[in-house]
């Protein structure tokens, strides 16, 4: 009677390893060495199942789980949608993911090409249902250990910068580093002194970064482990702002935005750093009113008006990427310009007449006597000659005001702005050069 002779099925395995640090991988025998050793015994066990070692090696020494970004797992997901391997084999099941949303989408990907994942130490595979529960169980648990050793480590870290401890980190310019607290290192800090002594004075970043250039400061320079260095070399304009920022130069400890009473000792006093933020506080205001204004430029809007008695409003096109402002009466918008009293006028040049004509009253006799009177009331020595002197300078620097300074003086003395195709009509406030001459009080 002739026998049948059963052939056995090869089975592809490949030992995956992994180690999250690097210490200790220089040794002759490391731990993704002892990883290999037990995977490679329990293939040698199922040999006659058909287990088989594929040569390759799969070795991430210093990789974390908590991702799949590991060049040898990636490279041994890319041989099993090639179809090189049957059985991927762990010495445990974190070695391959501590996370159970990549581990899930790595099942799935095995399921997809007929692949098994076995786990040598805990003795299941995802061949089976039991398998299978059993692996999710374990890796629910293995994640929920991470999470909890990862808030314990932020809660420490927490705990230890509320105590004002340094943490760690490359120092900041103006200290040193010695028994894991800040020491403040002479020379960097007379450095950090200029910047902000600098900055108050010139009320500019660039200023600052430039005159600390010009005395020949650079950076702080950083060893790197491999006999190199970063740092040195001049200040840029982000550099000197972070220093301005940094409130460790007033004896703080920061974390997430929350800072608290440091062990080290400040560089800067209190004093110096509330002028050098009060600085930054009139900066913020400034570009606050600039970014309305560029939002609404167009600041003649409700005292202009046209032939017609009714107040113009704006309109705006867009060509080959630049923004062209106009003035148009209502008539235009509702009947066609055609039938407008006026053609569409340009913001631009309507605006800049209004604020030539507004400079030119800056100086004009009747201001002149009318602040000199008023001024006078309140300090008798002040004289006519000063008060020339001062609206002489701020009609001087008139090109120089910013644009919501310059709206402001416009306000306070022009009531209505009358438009025909001939001639410009200014009516000005009754009481408009009282307006201006209580703004200007501060420069007499």
């Amino acid at each position: 009677m002739p026998t049948t002779k059963n052939t056995l099925v090869k089975k592809r395995c490949a030992i995956y390893t992994r180690k999250s640090s690097e210490e200790g991988l220089e040794q002759e025998f490391n731990s993704l060495h002892a990883q290999r050793d037990a995977a490679e015994a329990y293939i040698h066990s199922q040999k006659h199942e058909g287990w088989v070692l594929v040569p390759d090696d799969y070795n991430d020494g210093g990789f974390s789980g908590g991702n799949v970004e590991r060049p040898a797992l990636q490279r041994l997901l890319r041989d099993v949608q090639a179809g090189l391997v049957d059985i991927v084999v762990v010495y445990k099941v974190d070695r391959l993911s501590r996370s159970l949303a990549d581990f899930a989408q790595l099942v799935d990907l095995f399921d997809k090409h007929n692949v098994s994942f076995v786990s040598v130490t805990q003795q299941f595979n995802t061949t089976s249902s039991m398998g299978r529960l059993t692996l999710n169980i374990l890796l629910s648990f293995s994640q929920f250990e991470r999470e909890v050793t990862s808030e314990r480590i932020r809660d420490k870290f927490l705990l230890s910068k509320k105590k004002g401890m340094w943490m760690g980190g490359n120092p900041p310019l103006g200290y040193d580093v010695n028994e894991r607290k800040l020491i403040i290192n002479p020379a960097e800090a007379e450095i950090v002194k200029l910047i902000f002594k600098t900055f108050v004075k010139t009320r500019s970043i660039i200023a600052t970064c430039e005159v600390v250039n010009e005395q020949g400061h650079k950076t702080k320079q950083i060893p790197l482990r491999d006999g190199g260095s970063r740092g040195g070399i001049e200040f840029a304009k982000n550099t000197i702002h972070r220093i301005l920022k940094n409130r460790i130069y007033i004896g703080e400890i920061g974390n997430k935005g929350q800072w608290y009473p440091g062990e080290h000792k400040p560089i800067i006093t209190m004093d110096l750093w509330a002028k050098a933020h009060g600085t930054f506080d009139v900066h913020a205001s400034l570009r606050s009113r600039e970014s309305r204004q560029r939002k609404n430029p167009s600041f003649l809007r409700g005292l202009l008006f046209g032939p017609d008695g009714h107040a113009l409003t704006t309109s705006s096109i867009r060509r080959n990427g630049q923004q062209f402002r106009y003035y148009v009466s209502r008539t235009a918008q509702a009947k066609g310009y055609k039938n407008a009293p006026l053609p569409p006028l340009s913001a631009t040049a309507v605006e800049n007449l209004i604020l030539e004509e507004t400079r030119k009253r800056l100086t004009s006799p009747e201001l002149l006597f009318k602040v000199w009177q008023q001024a006078s009331e309140v300090d008798k020595t002040i004289s006519e000659d000063i008060i020339r002197t001062a609206l002489n300078d701020l009609a001087s620097i008139w090109d120089e005001l910013f644009a919501p300074e310059k709206r402001r003086l416009v306000e306070l003395l022009i009531k209505r702005i009358e438009l025909d195709l001939n001639q410009v009509t200014i009516y000005y406030q009754p009481d408009g050069i009282n307006a201006v001459t209580q703004e200007l009080q501060g420069a007499t």
